[in-house]
């Protein structure tokens, strides 16, 4: 199989150097010339968020992942109309890309998450108590986008864009969890 990966970064590298066991080829697409994966996949330098791009890359390929979630869902849902297999699909990348939407999907879903509400960008009316973390709605990672909120002199700071407003939870531990199933569930 032709297997391309939006995104050529360490978790891409990772997820070759476990699938060179197997009798496929690897494609990866990433703007850094220097990606992790450069040199164990067929490389592309490219935009990853770019709709034209996205969708000459994954054209050819029997099946198109990712390894990073800022991407362009829209060129991957066209190549899922074009029956291209993209994993996960176009509506969960949606989803994992909006704060708004993933906390809306655990509410939805009974999954355990903080309360929340949701801030629309236009007003700082805020009805959580603090302390609070703001997590911005999009465009977030590894901490960007994110700030606590813990005392009326910090509402100064307040972010007026589309976030998640949460309430501030203490942590004793934090962990990664990665789910996967097959297609038969």
């Amino acid at each position: 199989m032709k297997i391309g990966i939006l995104g050529g970064g360490q978790l891409g590298r990772m997820l070759i150097q476990e699938a060179l066991k197997y009798d496929d080829e690897f494609y990866t697409l990433d703007p850094a010339s220097d990606a992790p994966c450069r040199n164990i996949s067929h490389f592309t330098q490219g935009s990853f968020n770019d709709y034209e791009t996205v969708l000459a890359f994954g054209k050819d390929k029997d099946v198109v992942t990712i390894e990073i979630e800022h991407v362009n869902a829209d060129a991957l849902a066209e190549l899922e109309s074009q029956g291209i297999k993209v994993v996960p699909t176009s509506n969960i990348i949606k989803t994992i890309q909006q704060k708004i939407l993933q906390k809306q999907f655990y509410q939805a879903h009974g999954i355990p998450s903080p309360e929340f509400e949701v801030m629309d960008g236009s007003s700082d009316e805020i009805r959580m108590p603090l302390p609070f973390v703001q997590k911005m709605n999009t465009g977030g990672y590894d901490g960007k986008g994110v700030q606590v909120i813990r005392t009326a002199e910090d509402l100064k700071n307040l972010w007026l864009e589309d976030s998640v407003i949460e309430k501030l939870v203490d942590i004793d531990k934090e962990l990664s969890l990665i789910v996967a199933r097959n297609e038969n569930g």
